[in-house]
C-alpha cells in the first residue's frame, strides 16, 4: 500500500488533536478522489461516482479539511442560530468527530440582510458552523462533476475563474475579425430565491436525502421560522455549485437553437450574449433564455435585460466596455467609481477626529482592493481619473495634502 493510501485511512484514534493533522496530505487525498470522480463522470460510470462520493464523505481527511475551511474563511466569526463558532483546536477537532451523515439533522438558517449595490437588501441565510462544514464536505463530491458538465464560458463561482476573465472574453469576442456589434445583457430575477426544488432533486447528483435537507432547511427571520418551499440559501457552502449546475447547459441551448455565431459569457446570474444580428438577440435568444429558465422556476429581469450596440457600450461586472474607433475600451463603470468615492467620503467623515495614520490604515485596504479588481484589465488612464476624483474629495473634506499624497502613492503602483 502506498504512503498516500496508508495516510488516507487515518482516523481519530490515530490522530489525537487538530494540530496533528497533515492538511497537505488531506488536500492531496481529497483532490485525488475528486479527480477519480471527474474521470468517472466523463466515462458515464454512475455507480462508480456514487461509490467514490461515499468514500469521500466518510473520509477523516475530507472531514478535517471541511472543518478547516469553515473555521478559517471570511465567515469564521459569523455564527448561525446556535451562536457557536469554532475558535480553539479542541473545538475544531471535536467538530471533525461529530461530522457524520448518519442521524444528521441541521439547525434552521439565520436570515440576515445585506445592502445591494443598486438599492434594496440582499437576504442571506447563514447556516451553523456544523452545517457549513457538512455542506462543504458534500461540495467536495459535487464540484468535480460540476466542472465536467459546466458551460465552457461560465466564470462565476468556479475554481481558477474570475470576473476579470469574463471581461477579457468579452473583449476578445468584440475584437474578432467578424466584428460582432450587438450585445444582449440579461439578468435573472432573484435567482437563488426562486429555483424550484423539484428540478434540483431531479438533476443534482449527490445523496438525495442530504440534498433535500440542504435545500429545504428553513430559516429564522426576526425570531420567526419560515419554511423553504423553493430556492437555495445564498449563505450555504454548497449553494454556489448547485446554482451553477442549475444554469449550466444554457450555452449549448443557445448555440443549438440560435446559431453558432453567437458568443456567450456568464458570471453567476449575469449573462452576456454577443452577436451580429439585433433581431436574433431581441427575439430568438430571449425566447430561448425564457424557456430554459422557466423549467427551473426562473424569470429574466425585464428592467436589467436589454440589447445595445457596442458603440453605446455596456456595463458588465463593474466594467464599462465600449468601442473607441477601432479599439475596444474598458474602464471602471460609473456606478463602481461613485461607490468608491462614497465609501471614501464616509470614512473621512466618520473618522474626522482620528489621526492621519489611522485614517490611512482604514483607507488603504479599501482603495487597494478596488484598484486590484481593475488592475491589468482597464485602461490605466481611467484609473488615474479615479485618483484625481479621490484626491479632490479628500481635499474637500480634510484639506490635508499628506492624505492626498498617500492616495496618490497607492495609484503609483499601476
Amino acid at each position: 500500500m502506498s504512503k498516500i493510501n496508508e495516510k488516507s485511512c487515518a482516523t481519530s484514534d490515530k490522530i489525537n488533536s487538530f494540530e496533528d493533522i497533515n492538511f497537505k496530505m488531506a488536500e492531496e487525498f481529497v483532490k485525488k478522489l475528486q479527480r477519480r470522480i471527474a474521470k468517472a463522470q466523463q466515462a458515464g460510470e454512475t455507480d462508480k461516482i456514487k461509490f467514490l462520493q461515499h468514500k469521500l464523505i466518510h473520509s477523516f481527511y475530507a472531514k478535517a479539511l471541511a472543518v478547516k475551511i469553515v473555521s478559517t474563511n471570511r465567515g469564521k466569526n459569523t455564527p448561525g442560530v446556535d451562536n457557536i463558532v469554532w475558535k480553539t483546536p479542541e473545538d475544531k477537532f471535536n467538530a471533525i468527530l461529530n461530522l457524520k451523515r448518519r442521524g444528521y439533522n441541521p439547525k434552521p438558517l439565520r436570515r440576515v440582510y445585506k445592502p445591494k449595490f443598486c438599492n434594496g437588501m440582499r437576504p442571506l441565510s447563514i447556516p451553523t458552523m456544523q452545517d457549513r462544514a457538512m455542506q462543504t464536505l458534500y461540495k467536495f463530491t459535487l464540484e468535480p462533476i460540476a466542472e465536467i458538465t459546466g458551460d465552457y464560458h461560465s466564470y462565476g463561482y468556479r475554481p481558477n475563474r474570475s470576473a476579470q476573465q469574463a471581461i477579457i472574453r468579452c473583449v476578445d469576442v468584440l475584437c474578432d475579425d467578424s466584428h460582432p456589434e450587438w450585445t444582449l445583457k440579461a439578468d435573472i430575477k432573484s435567482c437563488f430565491d426562486n429555483i424550484i426544488h423539484e428540478w434540483i432533486m431531479n438533476h443534482i447528483p449527490i445523496d438525495k436525502e442530504i440534498l433535500c435537507i440542504f435545500i429545504m432547511n428553513g430559516c429564522i427571520d426576526n425570531s420567526k421560522f419560515h419554511s423553504a418551499d423553493k430556492g437555495i440559501p445564498q449563505g450555504g457552502s454548497i449553494s454556489t455549485v448547485i446554482f451553477n449546475m442549475v444554469l449550466d447547459g444554457l450555452e449549448n441551448e443557445l448555440i443549438y437553437n440560435c446559431g453558432s455565431n453567437l458568443q456567450f459569457i456568464r458570471y453567476a446570474d449575469d449573462i452576456m450574449v454577443i452577436g451580429h444580428n439585433k433581431d436574433i438577440l431581441e427575439n430568438s435568444v430571449i425566447d430561448v433564455l425564457k424557456s430554459f429558465l422557466a423549467e427551473r422556476g426562473l424569470q429574466l429581469s425585464d428592467e436589467k435585460t436589454f440589447v445595445t450596440h457596442i458603440d453605446n457600450g455596456f456595463d458588465f461586472l463593474g466594467f464599462k466596455v465600449t468601442r473607441c474607433g477601432r479599439h475596444i475600451c474598458v474602464a471602471p463603470s460609473k456606478e463602481k467609481v461613485d461607490s468608491l468615492i462614497d465609501k471614501v467620503t464616509d470614512i473621512l467623515i466618520f473618522y474626522s477626529d482620528a489621526s492621519l495614520e489611522y485614517i490611512q490604515k482604514i483607507l488603504k485596504p479599501c482603495i487597494v482592493g478596488w484598484i486590484n479588481y481593475y488592475r491589468g484589465i482597464v485602461d490605466v488612464y481611467s484609473l488615474y481619473d479615479v485618483e484625481y476624483d479621490l484626491c479632490s474629495v479628500i481635499q474637500k473634506w480634510t484639506n490635508d495634502t499628506r492624505l492626498s499624497s498617500f492616495v496618490g502613492s497607492l495609484f503609483q503602483l499601476l
